[in-house]
C-alpha cells in the first residue's frame, strides 16, 4: 500500500482550521474552494465533490475526533481498490497551526496520481485558511 504525506503550516489558528476541515460538507466552500467547484451530500451521507479538473469522487466520513482536530475518509467507486485518508490539526503557537493530511491508497501507482492532486488540494486549503486566493489550474 502507498501512503502519501502532505503536511504544511497555516497562519491561522488552530481552533479555526478545525472548525473548517470538520465541516465535512462545505469543504468546496470553507477549505479548498479554487480546487473543489462542487459537493453534494448523497442519501447515505457520503459527499459527492467536484474537483476543478473535472474529477468526481464519492467520499464517506468515516469519523470526526474533536478532541484531536483529527477527521478520517474513505473514497468509494473509484479506480483505487483502497482509498483512506485523514486530515489532522495542530497547533503550533498563538495564530499558526501545522496541518497534517495522510492518504493510504492501492495499487501502489495510484500514489504517483494522488500525490499531485493532494498538494493543489493542500495549497488551496492553505491559502483559503490564511484569507488568500489561489487559483488551481484545471
Amino acid at each position: 500500500m502507498a501512503t502519501v504525506y502532505k503536511e504544511f503550516i497555516v497562519e491561522a489558528d488552530a481552533a479555526h482550521v478545525w472548525d473548517a476541515l470538520r465541516d465535512f460538507g462545505a469543504v468546496h466552500t470553507r477549505l479548498a474552494p479554487s480546487f473543489l467547484i462542487g459537493c453534494t451530500i448523497d442519501a447515505e451521507g457520503a459527499r459527492i465533490l467536484t474537483f476543478a479538473n473535472g474529477l468526481v469522487a464519492r467520499e464517506v466520513l468515516v469519523g470526526i475526533d474533536d478532541a484531536h482536530r483529527r477527521l478520517a475518509y474513505t473514497v468509494t467507486g473509484g479506480q483505487a481498490a483502497h482509498h483512506h485518508a485523514t486530515a489532522q490539526v495542530f497547533e503550533e503557537g498563538a495564530g499558526r497551526s501545522r496541518f497534517v493530511w495522510i492518504t493510504d491508497v492501492l495499487p501502489d501507482a495510484m500514489a504517483a496520481y494522488i500525490g499531485p492532486m493532494m498538494e493543489q488540494g493542500g495549497a488551496a486549503m492553505k491559502a483559503t485558511l490564511e484569507g488568500r486566493t489561489v487559483s488551481v489550474a484545471a
